[in-house]
Parts: C-alpha cells; sequence; structure tokens
C-alpha cells in the first residue's frame, strides 16, 4: 500500500473512532455556511428576476420627468403608445370618517404601465378607472388604515373622487414606498379641477413612451440628452433602471453576505476550539505513532485529513441547508423589494458556499493541528503538553497571516473595493482581538488574583475557567459577537427612534401646514389661533434655481478640471429660500456676517449652510446666478451658518437678506403645536376642511411612519443576526459537549472526595453562570463601543445608553448558557462513580 492509501486507511480508522466528536466540530460551521449560501442564491435570483422583469419596473421604454410641464417632443411621432401624469403631494380626505391623510396624488391619463399592470382588488378596478369618471385608486394599505371600502368617497382638493378600487401593486412600488407616500390614483383630465395645481406645489410632470420592439431606445434618446439636460429633463430607460436597481440590491445583498460571513467565522472559532481539544486528547496516540517511526508529517496529514473531510461535509450540510433557507428570505424581504423573486438551486452559489466553508474550516483547524507536527515520541513516557507551545513556530504565523489574507480577499470580492475590505477587515480582527483580549485578561486575573476566602462552590467555578480543556476564549469570542451585533441593533434604533420623537418633546413643534398662498396666511393664521394653537414660526419659501457660479454655467462646469469643478448636484436641484436678517434657534453664524439689503445699488449676500458648502465646493465671496422663476438675480455668498436639521424648524441651505425677495410668487409655512395625536387629527381635518390646497404635515403620524419602517428593517437586520446568535448556540453547546468528559472526570473526582451532587452541580452552574456572564457582558461591552462610535461619527446625535435592553439581553443569554450546561451535565449527577467510570473506561 502506498504512503497517501495508508494516510487515508488510518485517516478512516481514527474517524469511526471519533466521529461523534469529528461531526461537532463542524457542525459549527453549517450556520454560517448556510446563511451564506441562502443569501447568495437569493442575490443570484434577485438579479435575474430584475433583469427578466425590468420593463415591468419601469413600466415603459422611456420616461421623462420634469418639474414643469414637458411639451411636444420629437419622440411622441416615433412612439407606438404614451401616457402622461402629473404628480404631487397632497393631502386628501375621506368624508365617510372625516379624516384627512398626506399623500401622493398622481393624475394618469392613458395606458401606463405599458409593461405589467396596476394590480388591484376587485380586479375589474383597473378597468373601471381607465373608462374615465370621478373615480379614484387607493393603496390598500392607506384604506386598511382608515377603514375605507370600495364604493366610499375620497375628497382630493375641490372635488370629490368614488373609490373603486384599492391599489395592491404598481411599477416600481414597494411596501416601504408605500408607507412612506400611499399613493391615490386620478384621471389627469381633473386634475387642474381639483384646484391643487398651484405655485408652491410641488409637482412632477410625467411622460411615458412605449416604442416598437426594434427600437433601441438608448441609440433613440442620445441627440437629445444634452436638450433635456438643459431644460432640466430627467430621462429613465429600462436599461438605467435595471443597472440601477440592480445595483441598490447588489449591495444590500453584499452587506447581508458579510453579516453571514461573521457568522461563518465565529463557527470557525468554535472549530479551531474543539480540535484544539480534540488535539490534546490524540497527542498520546500520535507519540505512539511517532515511537512506531511514522514521521510528523504523515500523523499531521493523518487528522488534516479527517478535518478536509468532516469540512467538506459541513459545507455541503450547509449548502443544503441555505438552500432551502432561500425560499423562505423573499418574505422576510418582501417590503423592500421591487419585483416577484424566484427561488431555485444557484449551483454557483452553492459551489462558493462548499468552497468557503472548507477553506475558513481547514485554515482555523490548522493552528491547534500544528501541535502534531512538534509532538516528540519520549512524550509516551511524560505525557505533557507543555513544551508544544507554537509562539515561536513561524508556521504559526505564516497560518494566521492566511487567514487574514483571506479575510480581505473575501470582503474584497463581496464589496468591490480594498479600502471597504480592508475596514471590514480592521473590524473583525478589531472585535475578534478585543474579545480574545478580555477573555484572556479574565483568566489571567482569576488565576492570579483568586481569593481564597470564597466559599469552595464559587472558588472551583471560577478555577475551571482556566482549567485545562476549558473553552473560555472561544465562547466569549464567539457568544460575545453574536450578542454585540444584536445588541448594537437595539441600542442603535432606540437612538434613531429617539431623535425621530419630536412630538414627546417639550417646546418641539408637531405640525406643518405648507402649500399657503400668499392670499390665504392671514386666514390660516386666524384659524389655527381659533384652534388655541400657538403660532410657533410663520415663514415665506421661494423656489429658485441655480445657474451660475462665478460665471460658469452647468456645461461649462462639466469641462473644468477635478480641482476646481463644482457639484453637479449644485445646478441640477431646486433650492427653496426663505429670506430674514436674524438667525433662528436652529442656526449658528460660523463665518461672515448676515448683510442688510438696504437699497438698489447694494450687493445681495446670502447665507449657505457650511455642511453644504463642503460638500458642493462653495467658497467665501462666490458669485451665483440665481433663476427666480424665469428672472435672474446675481447674489454673493457673505456668510456661512451651521444648520441644525434634526431640530424641527424652517431650516433652509441658502438664506436671503431681507428686502430682495417680498415680490417674487413664494408660498408660506405655518409651524405650531398641538398637546395632544387626538387634538392634532381634529386641527388637521377642520383645516384641510376649510383649505384644501393646504398639505400638513402631523410629526407624529411621521413618528409612527419611522417606527414601522426602521421595524421592518431591524426585523431584517435580526433575522441574519439571528444566524450568528445560533452559530454562537451551537458553538456554546458544542463546546460543551467536547468538554463533557473532562468535567465528568472532575465531578467523579470530588464525588469521590466526598462532594455531594447539590455541591457539584452548585460548581457547574456557577461555571456557566460566570462563563455566560462573562460572554454577554464581553458582547455588551462591544455593542456600546459600536454604538458610540456610530453615534458620533455617522449620526451625529447625543449618546444614550439603552441599559434596559442590555439587561435583557445578559439574562437572556447567560440564562441559556446556564440550561444547557446543566442539560449536559445531568447525567453526571444521577448516577454513581464507580458506573460512570466503567462506561468511560
Amino acid at each position: 500500500m502506498n504512503k497517501a492509501g495508508w494516510i487515508f486507511k488510518m485517516a478512516f480508522r481514527d474517524f469511526k473512532q471519533n466521529k461523534a466528536k469529528l461531526f461537532l466540530f463542524v457542525s459549527s460551521i453549517v450556520i454560517g455556511i448556510a446563511a451564506l449560501v441562502a443569501i447568495s442564491s437569493f442575490g443570484d435570483n434577485l438579479v435575474k428576476d430584475i433583469d427578466s422583469q425590468a420593463k415591468e419596473l419601469l413600466g415603459a421604454d422611456l420616461v421623462l420627468e420634469n418639474n414643469k410641464p414637458i411639451g411636444d417632443q420629437d419622440l411622441d411621432s416615433i412612439a407606438i403608445d404614451r401616457a402622461s401624469e402629473v404628480n404631487f403631494a397632497s393631502m386628501v380626505a375621506f368624508p365617510k370618517s372625516g379624516e384627512s391623510r398626506l399623500v401622493q396624488v398622481r393624475a394618469l391619463e392613458g395606458a401606463f404601465p405599458f409593461y405589467g399592470k396596476l394590480v388591484t382588488a376587485p380586479e375589474s378596478a383597473d378597468e373601471l378607472f381607465r373608462k374615465g369618471g370621478k373615480v379614484a385608486l387607493v393603496e390598500e394599505l392607506l384604506m386598511n388604515q382608515y377603514s375605507i371600502q370600495v364604493g366610499d368617497e375620497v375628497k382630493v382638493g375641490d372635488l370629490i373622487f368614488e373609490v373603486v378600487g384599492a391599489l395592491q401593486e404598481a411599477p416600481g412600488q414597494t411596501g416601504i414606498t408605500a408607507t412612506v407616500a400611499p399613493v391615490v390614483y386620478i384621471p389627469k383630465s381633473f386634475a387642474e379641477e381639483t384646484g391643487l395645481i398651484q405655485y408652491g406645489s410641488r409637482l412632477e410632470y410625467m411622460e411615458y413612451y412605449k416604442f416598437a420592439p426594434e427600437v433601441n431606445v438608448e441609440t433613440l434618446i442620445e441627440p437629445y440628452k444634452e436638450l433635456w439636460e438643459t431644460e432640466h429633463i430627467d430621462e429613465d430607460t429600462v436599461e438605467e433602471r435595471k443597472d440601477r436597481t440592480g445595483r441598490s440590491f447588489a449591495n444590500m445583498s453584499d452587506f447581508l453576505s458579510l453579516v453571514a460571513f461573521v457568522a461563518l467565522l465565529l463557527g470557525c472559532v468554535g472549530v479551531a476550539s474543539a480540535v484544539n481539544v480534540f488535539v490534546k486528547e490524540k497527542l498520546p496516540s500520535v507519540a505512539v505513532l511517532r515511537c512506531l517511526g511514522v514521521s510528523s508529517r504523515d500523523t499531521f496529514l493523518i487528522y488534516l485529513t479527517q478535518i478536509v473531510a468532516m469540512g467538506m461535509l459541513g459545507s455541503l450540510a450547509g449548502a443544503i441547508l441555505g438552500t432551502l433557507v432561500q425560499y423562505v428570505l423573499p418574505q422576510v424581504f418582501g417590503e423592500f423589494l421591487p419585483v416577484e423573486v424566484t427561488v431555485g438551486i444557484s449551483w454557483s452559489a452553492v459551489g462558493f458556499g462548499v468552497l468557503t466553508g472548507v477553506l475558513v474550516s481547514v485554515l482555523f483547524a490548522l493552528l491547534p493541528l500544528m501541535k502534531i507536527r512538534k509532538v516528540p515520541p519520549m512524550m509516551t513516557l511524560r505525557p505533557s503538553s507543555d513544551s508544544l507551545s507554537l509562539a515561536q513556530d513561524p508556521m504559526r504565523w505564516a497560518v494566521l497571516g492566511l487567514i487574514a489574507v483571506f479575510v480581505l480577499i473575501f470582503s474584497w470580492v463581496l464589496l468591490g473595493g480594498w479600502k471597504e475590505a480592508a475596514g471590514f477587515s480592521a473590524f473583525v480582527a478589531g472585535a475578534f482581538g478585543m474579545l480574545w483580549f478580555v477573555g484572556t485578561g479574565i483568566m489571567w486575573s482569576i488565576r492570579r488574583f483568586l481569593p481564597l476566602t470564597l466559599r469552595y462552590p464559587i472558588r472551583q467555578a471560577l478555577a475551571n475557567l482556566y482549567r485545562p480543556n476549558n473553552q473560555t476564549i472561544s465562547l466569549i469570542a464567539t457568544i460575545g459577537l453574536g450578542t454585540a451585533m444584536i445588541s448594537t441593533l437595539f441600542f442603535v434604533q432606540n437612538q434613531l427612534l429617539d431623535q425621530v420623537r419630536f412630538a414627546d418633546k417639550e417646546d418641539q413643534p408637531n405640525m406643518l401646514f405648507f402649500d399657503i398662498q400668499t392670499s390665504q396666511v392671514t386666514e390660516v393664521r386666524k384659524a389655527v389661533e381659533n384652534e388655541g394653537l400657538p403660532i410657533m414660526q410663520e415663514v415665506p419659501i421661494v423656489t429658485m434655481r441655480l445657474e451660475e457660479i462665478n460665471g460658469v454655467d452647468k456645461s461649462e462646469n462639466d469641462d473644468l478640471s477635478d480641482e476646481v469643478r463644482k457639484s453637479r448636484g449644485l445646478y441640477n436641484r431646486e433650492f427653496r429660500v426663505t429670506y430674514r436678517d436674524s438667525l433662528i434657534s436652529s442656526e449658528s453664524l460660523v463665518e461672515g456676517q448676515l448683510h442688510t439689503y438696504q437699497n438698489d445699488g447694494d450687493s445681495i449676500l446670502v447665507s449657505v449652510d457650511q455642511g453644504y458648502a463642503d460638500r458642493t465646493g462653495i467658497e467665501m465671496g462666490d458669485k451665483i446666478l440665481f433663476n427666480v422663476q424665469g428672472r435672474p438675480l446675481t447674489t454673493y455668498v457673505g456668510s456661512f451658518r451651521e444648520v441644525n436639521f434634526q431640530k424641527v424648524s424652517t431650516n433652509f441651505l441658502v438664506l436671503f437678506p431681507e428686502n430682495v425677495l417680498e415680490k417674487a410668487p413664494k408660498f408660506h409655512v405655518i409651524i405650531t403645536k398641538t398637546e395632544t395625536d387626538q387634538q392634532a387629527a381634529d386641527v388637521q381635518n377642520r383645516i384641510v376642511k376649510d383649505f384644501p390646497n393646504i398639505s400638513v404635515i402631523n410629526l407624529g403620524m411621521i413618528v409612527d411612519t419611522l417606527e414601522d419602517i426602521l421595524g421592518k428593517i431591524s426585523f431584517v437586520i435580526q433575522f441574519m443576526a439571528l444566524f450568528s446568535i445560533l452559530t454562537g448556540v451551537l458553538v456554546l453547546v458544542s463546546s460543551l459537549i467536547i468538554s463533557k468528559y473532562q468535567r465528568m472526570r472532575e465531578s467523579i473526582l470530588l464525588r469521590t472526595l466526598g462532594a455531594g451532587s447539590g455541591t457539584v452541580s452548585l460548581i457547574n452552574t456557577l461555571e456557566y453562570f460566570f462563563l455566560g456572564s462573562l460572554a454577554s457582558l464581553s458582547g455588551i461591552l462591544l455593542s456600546f463601543i459600536a454604538t458610540a462610535m456610530l453615534s458620533v461619527f455617522v449620526f451625529d446625535f447625543p449618546l444614550k445608553w439603552a441599559f434596559g435592553h442590555a439587561a435583557i439581553i445578559y439574562l437572556a443569554i447567560t440564562g441559556l448558557t446556564v440550561l444547557l450546561g446543566w442539560l449536559n451535565g445531568r447525567g453526571v449527577l444521577n448516577k454513581p462513580p464507580m458506573r460512570i467510570l466503567r462506561s468511560t473506561s
């Protein structure tokens, strides 16, 4: 028999004796591989579905969009079908209940969508809507919220429409968009009669085109792009929508894959820990083989062969489980998906998962396996592993380097950039390093400073944390990182919700009335005051566009070098500005000073938000030419303000001085505060009834909507974090089972020396209590650090500790550890010592 055959035979023979333990070694990676394969399969299927349903996403071959009527186009004669739409945010009222709601009104004319359809309940509602008349389709979510039935009425502006059906699906519509901006469709022929199309309304005009199948839309529109850009007309084609949607969900898939990869890395830490225990138990057998003349290389290959085989089996099991899990993911992510996702086996994802699983399990197993190379024949006489330290072994550092390189390359494959990959890898290394430091520091502290005055059960339980075959570091690393992920989610979610709960804060307004025409200001102010509400702010708003900056228009700016080119966003956006000669509570002056415009000969000095200036390249003294409803207006940057946009107020990027824009077309905003949600609803309904063109933002409702959205997002993240938690639990179970025999011998020794079952049980319970506490507290500590960094560097809001959630997580993780430890050791306590000794001999 050749040497390779003999190695496989020895590996198989040893496997039959230790198959239970070896299966436990690789069981830790099953969950991580399952998550990786599930997400990869889901991502592959999503990309295919976006590609196949791209036309249904857009609903047309070409969409043109502008904030004013688009007018006739050369393409009109080429298209085989056209449709048009004007949409705007407005209040609608439901006469049946007397309630009102801010919605997105879409006034539609034509057969849009040309691909796909408006899914309604009943199905005939779409056909009834197309026939014309004062009929409406209302978002199903909205109908459920206000108990609206088919046949009821909805008031849009000055007109009342009959609700002929509930809108369930529309091109590009998702559950999240329905929550944020519910839609009401009405026929475009009645749009003007509603009285809502007037100055101050944020209008979007849409033209939808369908071309013959043989027409290449991208080639067709190329000659018109420059003209459309000049006229601020945005175009959207099937290819652009497909690419944009694909990129968005590819980013989501990559993020979720990274979360799954973290779960896999946790499992690999469990593999390394389990293999370490396995190697310690095999050292005598390895020493015997060395005495028989087997080289250290061959003995190493025997056990490496076992690990490779088990890694393959574990990866295959994870791939099968992940393929099954992907059938659940469309339901988990359904609120966020614009297409209907099909499920099926993605062989590329399966192969990717299996290859990844084998590589990482072998890489992490190599660290403890290398001890086998150092076993001398003399260990048969002196069975001690103290001399097998790998601290000075260069191969150990080579393996650690390979692990780091693998994590970096894997991250790069998912993220597509070395900078992002390095950041993620540094995070993983930092998290593991911090948890390893905590575990090592605790073990060292207990060994060095354990008081002899403690009661014996407590002292014994603490000592078990650093005795041979302990799993302290691996469990703190795995369970701690899983706990950190779920804890950080809860903490950040609470921080975000706390920032948006404006309605619960004193001195913070919670109701905004906007789209108020100048002729209505006095009446609306009086109506609000008659309700007993304060007028906290009344602000005029003027709409304008930026034409030139320092004499450079949009096309000239595009030709400049990167060093001097301004942001394209300056020319593309529509500015809404106000005018006053003083700052408000949400502003502070950081550079320059506010100027008062006194006569026609003065220069007009405007104030710009510092953050916006930094992002776009605006500098002090820049000459800016604005287009104010067709009239050019030259201004200069005279100051920078720091604006707190998180505070509920009329905050603006650009602030004009008084005596400049008073005669310009404008609308007004009035801000007030109600005491209760019911008062807010009553005031809103009465104002909308008397002034149908006015829109109302009820911040209490906004908070409810944000809570709903954050709840959906957190559910998705919790679902993914569950893989990490399950991996940590599986590692915990495996570690407890692996160390069972070591603990069994210690318990037998204690029982033989006269310790009662109660004492032994108390020692085991305390040991697992300390272990669970250390793991959960380490994870919570890491999550506190992550939350603090996110609060300061990302979200820029005051830090608030969620000690209540932290306590719940601590109790849950610690309780689970104690329960599993008790279940693992109960057989030892209920049997006589001699019986157990005979069964393990």
